[in-house]
């Protein structure tokens, strides 16, 4: 079995990680997989970049120009949405002409558009792994608490184009794109989460749809426990960019403020553009940076009695997975993927969106006790071990096939 998977890179983005965590798992299964991106960032000879980089930026910037355009010349929320409207050719790609199938992953910002997607899709049973919405609305990444995706007539009036939105505007015409796309080729959807399956169910692009839900893979077996020495309890919460306003970092501000325990620290990791984000926190806290060495990220969650998520909505949160890989709990606010993780009152705590006073009081409940750091542990090799999801995947591609 030959397989590529297509993704804009192979670490850059949880996405990335994830789709690259896929291809090692599917490879260790003897799957013969190889991965194509846009930015490459490891030494793997089956990861190849599909362009140089001058040429995988004119697509980048016209399909940038076009969304400039659509919201009315404002640079507000530019990257929030993609139109689909430009790519790379990669259905003439010899690894894609070869392959008996083709999983598609996060593949916008000018890697690929929906033409060049049906044209795949017309010659190669196409699997498509959605890590956010776009899929099911027509611009957007992230809905938030919008519902047009499931009005009879579909996306339009779009909010994210600022002062340009319309009963015509590019949101009602990218929907029309990808009505007729779905309409006419064969791809199997993969959602990451139930959350993301049961919001496919509210989008009116999906109705025909096959929609499978495979977690992404983790490499449990490289996350250990070591406990910080000093006996303080460590709260970590870390994210590719801690202020991006989806993490709700104002919220984790708010409820560490409100914690009682005397013996924990928050550990922060992450970019952050705000170097000022943080100076509300009262509660003791280190702020480290961005880490990118696997290495030391699994020594850093190996120290952490507990990990929190305040995000506004997520669709799996690996930083919660990580975690409890390495014995912590989780402590998440209830709004995504999250109760595919924390499904019982072992596996850790699930809080109403937005109460700080709530999950204040359940992450002091934690701080304060001993719990079966191993008993975590084997919950997430059980749910979603490489090994696992490879299977899972194999056996939709052998469905096709």
């Amino acid at each position: 079995m030959k397989l590529v998977l297509i993704n804009h890179s192979d670490t850059i983005g949880g996405a990335s990680v994830v789709t690259y965590r896929l291809l090692k798992a599917l490879q260790a299964e003897g799957v013969d997989a190889s991965m194509l991106v846009v930015h490459k960032a490891t030494d793997d000879p089956a990861v190849i970049t599909v362009a140089p980089h001058w040429r995988a930026r004119i697509p980048f910037y016209a399909e940038a120009a076009r969304i400039y355009a659509a919201n009315g010349f404002d640079r507000g929320d530019l990257f929030k949405v993609s139109l689909g409207s430009d790519g790379l050719p990669l259905s003439r790609h010899p690894l894609v002409r070869q392959a008996d199938a083709v999983l598609l992953a996060w593949i916008n910002q000018g890697m690929l558009s929906l033409r060049e997607i049906g044209r795949i899709a017309s010659r190669k049973p196409v699997m498509w792994t959605m890590h956010d919405m776009w899929c099911i609305t027509a611009l957007c990444h992230h809905a938030g608490d919008c519902r047009r995706m499931s009005e009879p007539e579909g996306c339009r009036l779009c909010p994210f184009l600022h002062g340009r939105a319309s009963e015509h505007d590019a949101a009602a015409r990218v929907w029309r794109e990808k009505q007729k796309l779905y309409g006419s080729a064969d791809i199997d959807f993969v959602a990451v989460s139930t959350w993301l399956k049961d919001r496919c169910l509210d989008s009116r692009l999906m109705d025909s749809q096959h929609v499978s839900v495979i977690p992404n893979a983790f490499p449990v077996e490289d996350f250990y426990s070591a406990p910080s020495r000093d006996g303080k309890r460590v709260i970590l919460m870390g994210a590719a960019r801690l202020d991006d306003p989806v993490k709700g970092l104002p919220y984790a501000v708010e409820m560490l403020n409100k914690l009682k325990s005397t013996n924990a620290e928050a550990v922060f990791f992450g970019n952050m553009r705000d170097p000022r984000a943080l100076d509300g926190l009262r509660f003791p806290y280190r702020y480290i940076g961005p880490v990118s060495d696997p290495a030391e990220l699994r020594r850093l969650f190996s120290t952490a009695h507990a990990v929190i998520s305040t995000s506004l909505y997520e669709t799996l949160p690996g930083t919660l997975i990580e975690g409890m890989a390495a014995g912590a709990v989780p402590v998440s606010f209830d709004r995504g993927g999250q109760a595919d993780i924390i499904r019982t009152h072992d596996d850790g705590r699930l809080i109403p969106f937005g109460d700080t006073d709530t999950m204040a009081a359940a992450l002091d409940d934690v701080l304060a006790t001993d719990h079966d750091r191993a008993a975590l542990r084997h919950t997430v090799a059980t749910r979603f071990s490489s090994r696992a999801v490879a299977a899972a995947y194999i056996d939709l591609i052998k469905s096709r096939l």
